[in-house]
């Protein structure tokens, strides 16, 4: 959640813009025809996608350097005279996707995970290969903002809920289908082929992922729900499948493929990796912001999710928290809920006034219907000595509301303010090298990893080490410090 200003985006705008994107669907037609189209979609889309996954990564080099391997890949794609567009988001979740029109993202996160440039090479052929089989059309429309909407938020978030951060976007992205996965990857090893890789690079990042998936749902308390929070929940995919379409695709082993850890491992040297400063630290269960000097912490079982505009945290049974913060323009904060806020709309229940860390706060009820079904809302906000006012938004089930009423009590309570001292010990992690010496191990590594646990398993996902597997003397390794 930053504080930078962000301008804002009125909903009505996105709403139209949804329209426009629904009512298109493939037909026959020229390609320059289709491509015309595709490209204005995601020029439309670009800007507001980039701010909602935190900005593109400020790193020059690394953004080149992804460029640069994407447009190597895209010529040997089916339109290689496609003005493809590749882009570094900054944000820690691990995740990629492609727009129409030749859009490509991926982030740092992901770019951490990867083990070499042939496994970054696989991702970002699996998406220009989505491109390039026109999926994007009949996703962007409903998929990106659509599960906000379906929630039935927008008007308790406000006008900024169109450019919600980078979790809600994660959230929001709609997966595709099964088929679609598979042509993609069919797609997507032919030009890993065609451009010197092994096409089973793809099939090695998979399985780390899915490594680290687990590993990421057992932190979280959701060891059912593996693939919740990442790639995975947007690109349904197993190893299996990806073998199955090198099959298909009738592929020879390539003689020499090109594996390029070094390079890599030296592209990617320093990488911002997780949560940045200016957007703050999520700490396990804990949101912690160092220029703005106040953290709070969530309920066991969730999973908090970082963005530019927004803190969200889910939990395995579809319960959300909402945070961010607004200025008000009524004095009171009752009215502020009501009129601000809520709207009229909305009506709210049991309202009532309290005090957070010495600061005066309010909490309501709302009760809204949406396409899912009757959802409880309930709000709160605190207001700080310069008038601004953070605020939790809690959305339950009914049944859920009651068995949840001290998981928001508790989560509420929690926030307090930062000490200067606090903050400045909060400090961002960065990806590093180190080679490996003699005597040192696995175990004696992990303990120099920032981390209060699962130190030795994050970095066997880190570096893609099997749980039976060393490190060798001389071996470069992934390290995170602070």
């Amino acid at each position: 959640m930053t504080h930078k200003s962000v301008s804002k985006l009125m909903i009505a705008v996105s709403a139209a813009l949804l329209v426009a994107v629904g009512a298109l669907t493939p037909r026959p037609a020229s390609a320059d025809w289709l491509s015309g189209i595709e490209r204005s979609l995601g020029a439309q889309q670009h800007e507001q996608l980039v701010r909602a996954f935190g900005g593109a990564y400020e790193n020059p080099e690394v953004q080149d350097y992804v460029d640069s391997l994407g447009q190597f890949l895209a010529r040997t794609s089916e339109q290689p005279d496609l003005d493809y567009t590749f882009t570094v988001l900054d944000s820690p979740v691990i995740n990629a996707f492609a727009l129409p029109g030749g859009y490509v993202y991926v982030t740092r996160g992901l770019m951490a995970l990867a083990a070499n440039e042939a496994e970054l090479a696989g991702v970002l052929a699996h998406e220009i290969g989505h491109v390039n089989a026109h999926h994007g059309l009949n996703r962007v429309g409903a998929g990106i903002f659509g599960e906000l909407a379906a929630l039935g938020l927008g008007v308790l978030l406000g006008e900024e809920a169109a450019q919600f951060g980078s979790s809600v976007a994660l959230l929001g992205l709609r997966a595709y289908s099964r088929d679609q996965e598979y042509e993609a990857d069919l797609l997507g090893v032919q030009y890993l082929a065609r451009a010197g890789y092994d096409p089973r690079a793809m099939a090695d990042f998979l399985d780390n992922l899915l490594r680290q998936s687990r590993l990421e749902a057992e932190i979280a308390g959701q060891p059912g729900a593996p693939d919740a929070f990442n790639i995975l929940a947007t690109h349904p995919r197993t190893v299996d499948r990806i073998e199955q379409a090198i099959r298909q695709a009738g592929l020879t082993d390539v003689q020499d493929p090109m594996t390029a850890r070094d390079l890599y491992l030296r592209k990617i040297d320093g990488l911002l990796y997780g949560d940045s400063p200016e957007d703050g630290f999520v700490r396990g269960r804990s949101f912690a912001h160092p220029q703005l000097r106040f953290a709070f912490e969530v309920p066991e079982g969730f999973r908090l999710l970082n963005g530019q505009t927004q803190v969200i945290a889910v939990n395995g049974e579809g319960v959300r928290v909402v945070f961010d913060r607004a200025k008000p323009e009524s004095d009171s904060l009752f009215t502020y809920l009501q009129r601000e806020w809520a709207g009229e709309e909305v009506p709210l229940e049991q309202l009532s006034d309290f005090v957070v860390d010495g600061l005066p706060a309010a909490v309501a009820l709302a009760r809204i219907e949406t396409r899912q079904g009757p959802r409880h809302l309930r709000l709160a906000a605190i207001r700080m000595p310069d008038d601004t006012v953070y605020r939790f938004l809690f959305a339950t089930t009914p049944e859920q509301s009651r068995r949840y009423a001290d998981a928001f009590v508790d989560t509420l309570y929690s926030f307090r303010r930062l000490s200067a001292d606090e903050a400045e010990t909060l400090k961002p992690r960065r990806l590093v090298l180190h080679t490996v010496e003699p005597g040192e191990s696995v175990a004696s590594l992990a303990r120099r990893l920032p981390f209060a646990d699962y130190r030795e398993a994050r970095l066997r996902a880190l570096n893609g080490l099997e749980s039976d597997q060393d490190v060798q003397t001389g071996q470069t390794v992934k390290l995170i410090v602070q």
